[in-house]
């Protein structure tokens, strides 16, 4: 199944990639890498992952307090954000589309 990302959910990947590699270098990498796989898990297992309300899912990110926030589409998944689990829960609800 195809991925795509809401407009923002890039941004905040490339957010975090710029705080772990500015942390440690290579962390960065690590932090994408495993981002990588959580998005490969999610196009073969879509429906793998805990709802978090009734149009999305969390999956989270091996080894780091991230998760992807996605949606199932009809032909597509939907990657609405890309959360700090340690943050604002919640910010990133506003963006969902029925």
């Amino acid at each position: 199944m195809e991925i795509r990302f809401l407009e923002i959910a890039p941004l905040e990947l490339d957010e975090t990639f710029e705080y772990y590699e500015y942390q440690q270098k290579n962390l960065g990498l690590r932090f994408i890498n495993e981002v990588q796989k959580s998005i490969e898990l999610i196009r073969y297992y879509p429906q793998g992952w805990h709802p978090l309300s009734k149009y999305t899912r969390r999956c989270l990110i091996k080894n780091f307090p991230y998760g992807l926030v996605y949606q199932i589409k009809e032909d597509y998944i939907l990657v609405v954000a890309v959360i700090n689990l340690h943050r604002e829960p919640n910010y990133w609800v506003n963006r969902i589309v029925d």
